[in-house]
């Protein structure tokens, strides 16, 4: 047991404490004092809770560090310090936040000149946002005590660690009376108006960002707040100022006033975009069907402060702020679109998809500036700046697929329409149906399509690139057909698109049946797949795949069926198999043993078939009527007379040549399938039966050796030797292998149409020559060798 040993060892933190004179500086340098901090070591925490060392951890977070220490050493006790005090410790939270002398050293950093340094920031940020959510009521009671606190706050607000002092006030008060009674208190002070007149030109691009920044989060915040907190029936007095049609125009008037800076439109634009803000994409809250959070209603004051100054707008796509010449992988481009122009596009999409009552006047607005004409003049003149291509796409969608919130009536006029009648036009819908005209009308949408498609044809067909907006492009083209068929206008599309000059309509219908369509096809084809593409229409189309990749397209399937959802579960060993219990240990014989291997012999297959037209041509078969290959050649044979039964025979015998044997005699081979081997051991003196001599190359069939390669033969792995007598022919080869040497005989009876085969090995052992008799093997049908 690991206790007997006292394998604990006592941390040095505890020497250290156990001193009388330790320092804060000491007990700092332990790797282990933020463990011990966090794991609420008695003694240590009743030492960092004494006046003097929560002052001075205070202090380090607040003061700037002697600028002749090390860089890499100059902020290392700040940041032990900041570590110390935010542990979340209910004792330390406890001293610095009932302590007013400690909140007084804490608030002293705002009141230091500017700039801040940023990493003492952070720490002053992190400390007292630890504070507000933890000692709420104290600091907050505190902060208000301080005439001048949110004034030094946006002082600050170049530097972003205060802008999380801002949204920590907003964010992390509870309970909820509390949190009312802080924005109340925020508001007096007069927050969101003091942020936005920071939005201004003649402020520095820092201040200006943040300022804009910290603005959307409050915006957001409230929101989220206001969704989830409905049981309180007062409005968030910080939103409502912020959605009043005074704090608009007066964001739009720092906007516009004096010089035109990029970075003071792009800020305030931001600022627009979050007052316009219907949707947006899940978190942890409600969910839609359309996978976004609910909705948010737009407030009229925001379009009708928005509406007067849409021609500013228009004016910065014709004139944005000047910008230098840009160097793109593609060349030069003179003059960039700019984020200005980005931002307005995104302003106009956004007020596209308002369903504010306002709508109507500034869709108004919009037609008489023609801004989506321009909008598509820069479409198609930045071919590759895909920001932009995206926002024309959604302004082309938001005109011709309203919402159905957006297309309803009002309750007031439900009343007095029949179930079967039409929506009745509201001024909404008129002003609706009004952009719909003047995007095919003025804006020559069809025409804009079919025009810049055929162009991009043609310089592909020179060998030229693919234009950067032929994805957005088809996409539009997508959209109008759809809205064409089925769409909520799609009886004034239609009517727009019949009154086209007859050779735009029929150009439109050929591009829709076959061009549009084809190319559907290809973008809808799954790349890694089995199944067939996903058709863009109801019709159904032809296979991807051509014909002569069908067999590439089977084998595909094929490997693909292979991976099954149990193939994981399938692969490899069982966890058993790895056990240490008996039982487990012929696991692995028995799943070799419960292998099927099934071979159906007498099933013809196409695979047979295949097998049988290779075999036939690789295997040609013998014709009696052929000519021998050994006809004109000299062919000697060794003759011998068989020995006599119990004794043995000649192996040195002369040799002596013989006529060429008959026809019968040299065709053919034997068939040895059913001969029986058997093996027998003989004694020692049979081994002079054996035949040793210089062994050479087989290059022969067995029944005869060519006396030209056996007399110049000089290898001694194997010999050739036979032995005739006027009745029978016998052939002996002799193999030196590294067991031994081992001797074929085979004895041919050419007058009893009889052959033999037997089989020698002769091995050297301690008692001698061993013979030993492998196996004789007859074959049963007479058959000439």
């Amino acid at each position: 047991m690991f206790w007997k040993f006292d394998l604990h060892t006592s941390s040095h933190l505890e020497a250290l404490l156990d001193k009388e004179d330790v320092t804060l500086s000491e007990l700092m340098d332990e790797e282990d004092v933020l463990q011990e901090c966090k794991a609420q070591n008695r003694r240590l925490l009743l030492f960092l809770c004494q006046d003097q060392c929560m002052q001075e951890l205070v202090t380090m977070i607040t003061t700037e560090p002697p600028a002749g220490v090390e860089e890499t050493k100059r902020f290392k006790y700040p940041n032990i310090a900041c570590e110390l005090l935010t542990c979340d410790v209910g004792v330390i939270n406890d001293k610095l936040g009932n302590e007013e002398p400690l909140l007084e050293t804490l608030y002293a950093f705002l009141e230091q000149p500017s700039p801040l340094n940023p990493l003492l920031a952070s720490f002053f940020s992190k400390t007292i946002g630890n504070l507000i959510t933890r000692k709420t009521e104290q600091v907050l009671n505190f902060l208000r005590r301080k005439e001048g606190f949110l004034s030094l706050v946006l002082k600050h607000i170049d530097t972003s660690a205060m802008m999380d002092v801002l949204l920590r006030l907003i964010s992390c008060v509870e309970p909820p009376p509390l949190r009312l009674e802080t924005l109340t208190w925020l508001n007096e002070e007069k927050l969101a108006q003091r942020l936005i007149e920071l939005i201004h030109p003649e402020r520095d691009e820092e201040r200006q960002s943040n300022a804009s920044q910290t603005l959307c989060d409050i915006i957001r915040l409230s929101r989220d707040q206001a969704n989830q907190l409905q049981e309180i029936s007062q409005p968030d007095p910080l939103l409502t100022v912020l959605e009043s049609q005074e704090s608009v125009e007066q964001l739009l008037q720092n906007m516009f006033s004096g010089e035109r800076t990029e970075s003071c439109i792009v800020n305030g634009i931001q600022v627009l975009l979050t007052l316009l803000e219907i949707r947006r994409p899940v978190v942890d809250g409600v969910m839609d069907a359309q996978g976004f959070e609910r909705s948010y209603t737009v407030n009229s004051s925001i379009l009708l402060a928005i509406e007067p100054h849409l021609r500013h707008f228009h004016q910065l796509l014709l004139e944005p702020p000047k910008r230098n010449p840009m160097l793109t992988t593609l060349g030069v481009l003179d003059e960039p679109l700019g984020n200005t122009r980005l931002h307005v596009a995104r302003l106009v999409a956004s007020l596209l998809y308002t369903s504010s009552a306002s709508h109507a006047v500034v869709a108004q607005e919009l037609c008489r500036l023609n801004t989506m004409d321009l909008l598509l003049d820069l479409f198609f003149k930045y071919t590759w700046n895909n920001f932009l291509h995206l926002q024309v796409e959604l302004c082309v969608a938001a005109i011709l697929r309203p919402c159905a919130h957006e297309m309803r009536l009002q309750p007031e006029q439900t009343l007095t329409e029949t179930p079967t009648s039409e929506p009745s036009i509201t001024p909404e819908n008129s002003a609706h149906n009004l952009m719909v005209t003047h995007l095919f009308q003025h804006c020559h949408l069809v025409q804009r399509i079919l025009e810049a498609w055929e162009e991009n044809d043609k310089i592909q067909s020179e060998g030229g690139m693919r234009r950067g907006y032929m994805g957005h492009l088809t996409r539009i083209a997508n959209t109008v057909v759809h809205n064409l068929e089925k769409g909520p206008v799609h009886t004034q599309i239609s009517s727009l698109i019949t009154g086209l000059p007859e050779d735009y309509r029929g150009r439109w219908e050929t591009f829709v049946d076959q061009t549009l369509s084809e190319t559907n096809r290809k973008n809808t084809i799954d790349l890694v797949g089995t199944g067939n593409p996903r058709p863009s229409s109801e019709d159904d189309m032809e296979s991807p795949f051509p014909k002569e990749l069908t067999l590439q397209q089977a084998f595909s399937d094929y490997q693909i069926q292979q991976m099954t959802a149990n193939f994981v579960d399938q692969f490899g060993f069982n966890d058993e198999e790895f056990t240490d219990h008996d039982d487990s240990i012929g696991a692995t014989f028995d799943r070799i043993a419960e292998i099927n291997i099934n071979i159906d012999a007498g099933q013809d297959s196409a695979n047979t078939a295949v097998f049988e037209a290779c075999a036939k041509e690789r295997i040609q078969p013998f014709d009696d009527d052929e000519e021998d290959i050994w006809e004109e050649k000299e062919i000697n044979y060794v003759n011998s007379k068989a020995p006599a039964a119990g004794g043995g025979f000649a192996a040195w015998d002369t040799p002596v040549s013989q006529p060429a044997a008959t026809d019968a005699e040299e065709k053919g081979w034997a068939k040895f399938t059913d001969f029986q081997p058997f093996c027998q051991m003989i004694s020692s003196s049979l081994c002079a039966a054996c035949v040793w001599s210089v062994c050479v190359a087989r290059k022969a069939p067995l029944v005869a050796s060519d006396s030209s390669s056996s007399s110049s033969s000089d290898s001694d792995e194997e010999e050739g030797k036979t032995e005739s007598t006027s009745s029978e022919t016998v052939t002996t080869e002799t193999i030196t292998t590294g067991a031994g040497k081992e001797t074929i005989r085979l004895t041919v009876d050419a007058k009893n149409e009889r052959a033999v085969f037997t089989r020698y090995t002769c091995s050297y052992t301690n008692e001698g020559w061993q013979l030993c008799l492998i196996g004789v093997m007859c074959p049963p049908s007479p058959t000439v060798l």
